[in-house]
């Protein structure tokens, strides 16, 4: 299989991580309108499972290094598969929990408590697992980052006219949200040999796991996504019947969405090992950074903003790029 051998390589692998993360939620846009969340989930799960295959019987299966996908598929012990499954069940349940929190509080609540808190935990459970990187810079580009992303929610609110529907439910389901986002990496770290080369008997290599861990979500979402159609945050309740109206463009969309997902996952996986869990989840966690370039200079989300919500985004912008410098240095 294909495997990393160094840290600069690794470094570059989690910046796709971070700018696919950051980049797949531009699929929903293009199919807003009609066409609902809820359904566009069930494309972006589909696409997630389909991409990861790919890779396994791709990237996974050539190379003389480490064990072929099939191969590895078939050694895993019960342990492997169910860690990873767990991590895509519960990955999933965090990410609706979140989204709802940003449709009932909207953006500056849901992101800084829901993203910021899944970064900060999220590091920390991963560098206790595998302490690899200087602990002091790791924690500080962290703090820088999650700086970051508190000051792209304040100067959302204030470039914002809508008003916050139930603050206090999005708040809450921002905060199990976030403290789930930030255990999905380590389950999937658990179920994995950390030694891609010489792999551990009974443990998954990177693209067996994300392939079982997208199976988790896929799984999971026939619960978590059946419960938000029949009971949505927003809107009426939806059936079965209505994804299968959907046009095949607006579907292939969807698929799109959650192909680039997951190209961010299995690279954030494949880097680990080099960078360590802790640093390739920091660095990938950073999307929402990328996700604030694109709606500032492509959806032009905060034209005709004023001076100080535009000092806000200047200083957010220079926040993440200090702090994401500094975790980079920290695995160095």
């Amino acid at each position: 299989m294909f495997i990393i051998n160094d840290y600069p390589l690794a470094v570059f692998f989690c910046f796709i991580t971070m700018l696919c993360w950051g980049s797949w939620a531009n699929t929903q846009k293009l199919a807003e309108g009609n066409w609902r969340f809820e359904l566009f989930y069930w494309d972006y799960v589909l696409g997630i499972v389909l991409l990861s295959l790919v890779f396994g019987l791709t990237l996974g299966s050539i190379g003389e290094g480490g064990r072929s996908f099939l191969d590895d598929l078939s050694q895993a012990a019960p342990s492997s598969y169910w860690s990873a499954l767990a991590g895509g069940a519960v990955f999933n349940l965090a990410n609706i929990l979140i989204v709802a929190a940003i449709s009932l509080s909207g953006m500056a609540v849901a992101f800084p408590v829901g993203i910021g808190l899944a970064l900060v935990l999220g590091v920390m459970i991963n560098f206790i697992s595998e302490q690899k990187g200087d602990p002091v810079l790791l924690f500080i580009g962290v703090a820088l980052v999650t700086v970051a992303i508190i000051l792209d929610a304040l100067a959302y609110k204030k470039n914002s006219r809508d008003q916050a529907k139930n603050v206090s439910k999005g708040l809450k389901l921002a905060l199990i949200g976030g403290v789930l986002m930030s255990f999905f990496y380590f389950l999937v770290q658990q179920s994995m040999s950390l030694n891609f080369q010489l792999p551990e008997v009974g443990k998954f290599t990177p693209y067996s796991a994300v392939f079982v861990f997208s199976l988790g979500i896929l799984l999971s979402n026939f619960i978590f996504n059946t419960v938000l159609m029949k009971k949505p945050v927003d809107g009426t309740p939806l059936t079965y019947g209505d994804y299968f109206s959907g046009s095949f463009k607006v579907h292939l969309v969807g698929i799109l969405g959650g192909a680039i997902w997951c190209i961010g996952m299995a690279f954030s996986i494949i880097a680990s090992e080099q960078a360590g869990p802790a640093i390739s989840y920091g660095l990938g966690q950073g999307a929402t950074m990328v996700a604030a370039f694109w709606g500032v200079f492509v959806w032009k989300e905060f034209k005709g903003a004023t001076t100080r919500t535009q000092n806000m985004l200047r200083s957010m912008f220079a926040c993440f790029i200090i702090g994401i410098i500094i975790i980079i240095y920290a695995g160095l």
